[in-house]
């Protein structure tokens, strides 16, 4: 006769076969997250190699994070002005629009841009004709990577995100906190810093912002 099988056999057991699912599902993502990479040092040309790091290669956010990237790597290029003008929003030409006009279709074009989940920052220290013309001269055409919308993904367009010195200086002027200010001080201390002063206009606190999902 055989002896009957006890709960806690019985539990063990189980718990034995969600151990070794567990194990070839983590085997099989981390097959799954080389093939992504592999996918990307061939999408670059090799300039973009994915070398191993400390991170767990079989973690479903590892492997949506290469997802992401072969995704980046895949999608078209264009500018910005072009997805605005296919998205059915007319950009005139500044000097073509009166103030009023001109601040309706600024709008127009933040709002349209942030459903396209491109978002702007640091736009107090333009007016509302200084920040049209800027994107519709400089910022709206430049070529970049035209991600398809996403929920869960953005694009952060810094209107003083280049790098150059003008910017620098007027971040330090109107944006960075007295923290980051004595931080670019120590970090570079020949540089001149202004002084702080409040920007002229109040915009940012009213842009669209992203939405971050809560888990």
């Amino acid at each position: 006769m055989k002896k009957p099988i006890s709960t806690g056999d019985l539990l063990a057991s189980i718990r034995d076969v969600v151990r070794q699912s567990r194990k070839l599902e983590k085997a099989d993502r981390r097959i799954r997250i080389q093939r992504l990479k592999n996918e990307v040092e061939e999408i670059s040309g090799g300039e973009m190699v994915a070398s191993g790091g400390h991170e767990d290669e079989g973690s479903p956010v590892v492997e949506e994070f290469w997802e992401r990237v072969v995704e980046f790597e895949k999608a078209p290029r264009g500018t910005r002005f072009a997805q605005l003008h296919k998205a059915g929003v007319a950009l005139p030409p500044p000097d073509s629009l009166t103030d009023a006009g001109l601040n309706e279709k600024l709008w127009e074009v933040i709002n349209k841009l942030a459903e396209l989940r491109v978002f702007l920052y640091h736009t107090d220290h333009l007016s509302d004709r200084e920040l049209y013309t800027l994107l519709w001269d400089d910022l709206l055409r430049e070529e970049t990577v035209i991600m398809p919308p996403d929920p869960d993904s953005a694009c952060h367009l810094d209107v003083i995100g280049s790098g150059s010195e003008e910017d620098i200086q007027i971040g330090l002027k109107y944006y960075d906190d007295e923290e980051e200010r004595a931080h670019w001080h120590e970090m570079f201390p020949e540089d001149s810093i202004p002084a702080p002063e409040d920007p002229p206009y109040d915009r940012d606190r009213h842009l669209p912002k992203r939405e971050y999902r809560q888990d």
